[in-house]
This record gives C-alpha cells, sequence and structure tokens, in this order.
C-alpha cells in the first residue's frame, strides 16, 4: 500500500551507500519541528493560571515524570530529558499519522524506524549499567540460585535480555501497521459499496461507522504505544541503576 512505501526525495548514493533523503526522513523532521514548536508555544505564557495548552504541556511533564519516579526511582529522574523526548516524539508520530487530509507518513508504521529506537534505548542501559556497576553488570544474567540451575538461567536471561530492543520495536510497529491497514480496509469498502448503488449504497454506512469507531480506537491506541515504549524504556533503565534482574 502507497501510504507505507519510502520514497527518496533528494537522491543520494555515496560509496554504493544510499543516503537519500525519503518521505520518511521528513515526516521524521516534521514530527520533530511540530513536537519542538507544540511544547515551546504551550510552555511560553507561564501564566498562574494556564491556558488549555499549557496545561497540556505541564500534565505532559508530570505524567512522564511520574511514570519515571514509579518505574524506576527518583535516581531514574536523571533520564527524564530523554524519556520525555522519546515519549513526546512517539506519540506525535502516531497521531500526526492518523490526520488523512494531510497524506502523512506514519514512521513508527516502519520496523527500521521503531527498531532503531528500540536498538538505541538498548545501548543507553548497556552503557549505564556498564558505567556504574561495571563487570558487575553481568550479574543482571545470574539470578540467586544453586550453580547448577545457572547453566539453564543464565542463556535464557541473556536471550531475554538480547530480545528487549526486538519485543520494544515489533509492539510499536505491529500496532501501527494493523491499525492503518485497518483504516484502508474499510475506506475500501465505503468506496466500493458507495459507488455500487443501490441497496449497497445505503449498506456502505456500516464501514464508515467501523472507520469512526476505529480512528478514535486508534487515538487511544497512539497514547498507550507511545506510553508503553516510555515504561519499558524507564523498567529497563531501572534494571541497569539497580541490577533488579539478578534478584
Amino acid at each position: 500500500m502507497e501510504q507505507f512505501e519510502v520514497r527518496p526525495l533528494l537522491p543520494l548514493h555515496i560509496g554504493g551507500l544510499d543516503l537519500s533523503f525519503t518521505n520518511a526522513s521528513l515526516w521524521m523532521c516534521i514530527v520533530t519541528a511540530v513536537c519542538a514548536i507544540f511544547l515551546t508555544m504551550a510552555a511560553s505564557p507561564r501564566k498562574l493560571v494556564p491556558t488549555r495548552m499549557q496545561s497540556i504541556t505541564e500534565l505532559s511533564y508530570m505524567f512522564v515524570s511520574d511514570m519515571i519516579r514509579s518505574a524506576a526511582g527518583t535516581e531514574g529522574l536523571k533520564f527524564f530529558p530523554f524519556v520525555f523526548t522519546l515519549f513526546m516524539f512517539v506519540l506525535f508520530s502516531n497521531v500526526i499519522g492518523l490526520f488523512p487530509l494531510i497524506h502523512p507518513f506514519t514512521v513508527t508504521s516502519h520496523i527500521i524506524v521503531t527498531f532503531a529506537l528500540a536498538f538505541f534505548v538498548f545501548l543507553m542501559v548497556i552503557v549505564v549499567g556498564l558505567a556504574r556497576h561495571g563487570l558487575h553488570f553481568f550479574s543482571l544474567f545470574a539470578p540467586k540460585v544453586p550453580v547448577v540451575m545457572l547453566l539453564v538461567l543464565v542463556p535464557i536471561e541473556v536471550v531475554s535480555f538480547l530480545s528487549r530492543p526486538i519485543s520494544l520495536a515489533v509492539r510499536l510497529f505491529a500496532n501501527m501497521l494493523a491499525g492503518h491497514t485497518m483504516l484502508y480496509v474499510f475506506g475500501t469498502f465505503v468506496i466500493g459499496l458507495a459507488t455500487a448503488g443501490g441497496a449497497l449504497s445505503v449498506i456502505s454506512i456500516m464501514p464508515f461507522l467501523a472507520i469512526v469507531a476505529v480512528v478514535a480506537l486508534e487515538f487511544l491506541i497512539a497514547f498507550l504505544q507511545a506510553y508503553v515504549f516510555a515504561i519499558l524504556t524507564c523498567i529497563y533503565l531501572n534494571d541497569a541503576l539497580n541490577l533488579h534482574g539478578h534478584h
């Protein structure tokens, strides 16, 4: 389907590598700009009685702050800028992709984008863990059990740890892809039935109402998937900070 096609806008090839600026790159820039402009404009008044936009910004700040504090403790607040940026980028990417009139490109519906975000989180967890605990960080893979059981549990813990970026990326990608595909299918039904004439035109109201319901659900999913991505990031950072996995 054309809405998922990555097309080069400014072709660029260097040393056999395709470094073209694509529509995906453009929409990531748009999402970043919209997010930055919205937060800047919303927070700039700094009124004692906040405006609606200012209230939304303050609620977003408090929401992410409470999420980090509950998942990673007070010490995890040092990563607030990273988690907040990640949460807002994923949220705005998901939401902007739901406005059909501007023909958006939903960047989070592509596995390469979600995997890049998840892999960066994965690397950050490793760097934080090694910087804080040194080689003792690898005790994360060795629960406090009899030595014989470690032969089984250590490989399981390693595989579980390495699968984190995959599950984090696939969860977001799959939900966004499935939602937009469902909207496309229902939209095809509406157009096909409406143009068929007769009684079929009347029946077209059913898939149209289904589209309205799915769109409402997709806005909820857009928020939930941004929340899940951010809260799992906090949990993984908590493991790196406190080595909870080895208990």
